[in-house]
C-alpha cells in the first residue's frame, strides 16, 4: 500500500474550492469545469473537502454532493484524497462508515481543533482513528487554524504505531520542525508542503510535492513549477515561483479561500461568492489582484 500511495500522491495536488452562486447555492457546473481544468493541466491528484472547500459551511448532504460531483467528473483519471477531520475522535470514526460509500484513494485528516489536545492526546487520537480504517491516511498539520501543532517527534511516533499513515501535509510554516521530519522520516513516508510560498525551499530540501490553493487558478503554472523541482530543474522552477509570488502573497492576505476566489473571479472562472462567516476580499485588495492577474 505504501509503495502505491507513495507514487500516486507525489507532485501537485489541488485543494479544490467549492464554487458558489451569488445566492449561496453550490455551482456544480463550475465545479465540473474546475475538475476538468485540473485534469487537463498537469495536476497529479485532487483534494476534495479540504479547508479550501469551505467545508465547515457545507451541510452533510452538500458535502456528499460535492464529493460525488468531483468523483463523477474526475472519472478515475486522477487519484482523489478526501478531507475528514474534527475535534471528536469517535464521531470521526463513525464518519468512516459513511465515507466507505465513496471511491476515494486516501484520507487527509487534520489535527483535532479547538480542544487543543496534548502530543500524547494526538498520538491516541490517530491510533484510534487509523485503526478503524484500511485506507491510506495523511496527517494534516496546520496550527494556524487548529491551535494545535503536531511536533516532528510526535509525527514519527504516529508513523511507527499507525501502519496506514503514509504521509503528512505540513502547513505549520515551522521550517526547523519540517526539516527535522524530512531528516528522520522512514523510507516511503511522504512530506507534502501545505504552503504555496514555501514549496520551493521545502521541495529543494526533500519534500515530495505540494497541496496547493493557487493551483485552482493556475494549475499548469504551479504544476510546471512542482515538476521542475522534482526533476532538479531549479532555475526553471525559481522563475515560475518568482512570477507567482506577488499574487500568492495577495491570495492569502485576507484569508483563504477568499483570496483565490478573488483571483478566479478576476479570471472569469467563478462568481466571487463565499459563505458566511467568510466574505470576499476588500475592494482595495480586489483591485490589486485584478491588476496582477491582468499582468
Amino acid at each position: 500500500m505504501k509503495k502505491d500511495t507513495n507514487t500516486r500522491f507525489k507532485g501537485l495536488g489541488v485543494a479544490l474550492i467549492t464554487p458558489f452562486h451569488q445566492d449561496g447555492s453550490i455551482d456544480f457546473a463550475r465545479l465540473e469545469q474546475l475538475v476538468n481544468r485540473m485534469v487537463d493541466n498537469g495536476v497529479d491528484y485532487l483534494l476534495a473537502l479540504g479547508t479550501t472547500s469551505e467545508y465547515p459551511t457545507l451541510a452533510p448532504p452538500e458535502k456528499d454532493d460535492v464529493l460525488r460531483c468531483i468523483l463523477d467528473t474526475n472519472a478515475n483519471r486522477l487519484p482523489v484524497m478526501v478531507g475528514l477531520g474534527g475535534p471528536n475522535t469517535q464521531f470521526m470514526i463513525r464518519k468512516l462508515e459513511h465515507l466507505a460509500e465513496f471511491d476515494v484513494d486516501a484520507i487527509l485528516t487534520v489535527t483535532p481543533y479547538y480542544n487543543k489536545p496534548s502530543q500524547a492526546g494526538l498520538i491516541a487520537h490517530y491510533k484510534a482513528f487509523t485503526s478503524a480504517t484500511d485506507m491510506p491516511v495523511f496527517l494534516y498539520n496546520v496550527p494556524g487554524r487548529t491551535s494545535c501543532n503536531l511536533e516532528a517527534a510526535t509525527t514519527l511516533r504516529i508513523i511507527e504505531e499507525c501502519p496506514n499513515v503514509v504521509g503528512i501535509k505540513e502547513a505549520s510554516g515551522m521550517m526547523k520542525q519540517i526539516l527535522q521530519l524530512l531528516a528522520k522520516r522512514p523510507d516511503g513516508f511522504l512530506v507534502i508542503s501545505g504552503d504555496d510560498l514555501l514549496t520551493l525551499p521545502l521541495m529543494a530540501a526533500g519534500a515530495d510535492g505540494l497541496i496547493s490553493v493557487m493551483a485552482n487558478a493556475f494549475p499548469a503554472k504551479v504544476a510546471d513549477m512542482v515538476h521542475h523541482i522534482m526533476d532538479q530543474e531549479l532555475d526553471e522552477a525559481r522563475k515560475i515561483h518568482q512570477q507567482l509570488v506577488p499574487l500568492t502573497v495577495n491570495c492569502f492576505k485576507e484569508g483563504s479561500p477568499a483570496g483565490v476566489k478573488a483571483i478566479m473571479s478576476a479570471m472569469d472562472l467563478i462568481d466571487n461568492a463565499l459563505r458566511l462567516p467568510l466574505v470576499p476580499v476588500s475592494e482595495k485588495l480586489q483591485e490589486e489582484i485584478e491588476k496582477l492577474v491582468a499582468q
